[in-house]
């Protein structure tokens, strides 16, 4: 059995099952959130009970995999909207479950996108993936993740992730210069995070509105869309322009690593968002970037219509390390 997690700023998911012929099947599912908990360990506690009560003791899980919003390094993560560490060696010590691996939750994400199906991706620009070239993969949620996936020579992606969304955001329009002034005159040094993420959005919209950036803080990428549905003018220019905003810097992404592999939009925003993402003003956005626009034209961007992608990122990472294992007692003699 394999343990599988999603720690994120809003969300936990976390499950247990295993891997069958690169197929996961889950046995138990769970979803928590972050803000009710005290800490990972007390949900991964709870969770277990549930397991327990299912006939699924923590002993006969061999195996685990943990994405987690933050900086890893010595298999932990700090997260870093949140206050919480997740130290994967103390998660294995406390709880029996060999093997933990603690991975940036872009890692897993990146991981988890040849465990999709073709129904679980929309197309946002057409084109053909080259197999033996870079792929991005961007999730915007709370916050804005960026992970990049190479070629490792034997059929297979190594994903490298680092914290691209706190680079500096580059306005490529005059719309976009705009956002970035005010942004900045309130709250200085601008971040693509701090545009393209659901603590974007709030920002975008108030910008538009003529209101103070931080007085919106509180509303949600799902408030906006639904004042969006009803008809609200600034609500329906936040979303535009967002979607601008999120083709430049997928774009520049793009155009980095040349990434003829693909471009890959994930995330629990773009989920909540995906059918009014205006999918011309993203491509527009996206391609802009002269000399090379007829080049950016030809990169296939997708969308990920499903939030469990990290998730099945994290089940190939377990099952990769626990390959890789060498079993206890082998060579001795």
């Amino acid at each position: 059995m394999i343990l599988a997690g999603d720690v994120g700023a809003t969300k936990i998911l976390l499950e247990v099952g295993e891997l069958r012929s690169d197929r996961w099947e889950p046995v138990l599912e769970r979803r928590y959130s972050t803000a009710a908990a005290e800490n990972f360990s007390d949900v991964l506690r709870a969770f277990l009970d549930e397991c327990a009560e299912c006939r699924i003791p923590a002993k006969k899980i061999k195996a685990a995999a943990i994405g987690v919003a933050g900086v890893p390094q010595a298999n932990k993560v700090k997260m870093t909207h949140h206050a919480w560490s997740v130290d994967g060696d103390a998660i294995a010590r406390r709880f029996s479950i060999p093997g933990v691996t603690v991975v940036n939750d872009l890692a897993a994400t990146a991981n988890g996108i040849d465990l999709l199906s073709p129904a679980q991706m929309v197309t946002i620009q057409p084109g053909k993936a080259s197999a033996t070239d870079p792929r991005v993969v961007i999730g915007v949620g709370t916050g804005l993740g960026i992970a990049y996936l190479v070629p490792d020579g034997a059929g297979g992606w190594r994903a490298i992730s680092g914290e691209g969304g706190h680079a500096g955001f580059a306005p490529a329009t005059a719309a976009q210069l705009d956002l970035w002034q005010a942004i900045h005159a309130q709250c200085g040094r601008v971040s693509a995070e701090d545009i393209v993420s659901g603590r974007g959005l709030p920002s975008i919209h108030a910008t538009l509105c003529g209101k103070p950036v931080l007085s919106q803080r509180d509303m949600s990428a799902g408030d906006i869309a639904a004042a969006a549905d009803g008809g609200d003018a600034c609500a329906i220019r936040t979303l535009d322009l967002f979607s601008e905003c999120l083709g430049n810097v997928a774009g520049d992404h793009a155009l980095s690593v040349l990434a003829r592999g693909g471009v890959y939009l994930a995330g629990g925003v773009v989920v909540k968002l995906l059918p009014k993402l205006h999918r011309e003003r993203f491509r527009e956005a996206f391609c802009a970037k002269s000399p090379h626009s007829a080049l950016m034209m030809k990169i296939p961007v997708k969308a990920v219509a499903s939030d469990r992608v990290a998730i099945l990122g994290a089940v190939r990472i377990a099952a990769t390390r626990q390959a890789s294992r060498v079993p206890e007692g082998a060579g001795q003699k």
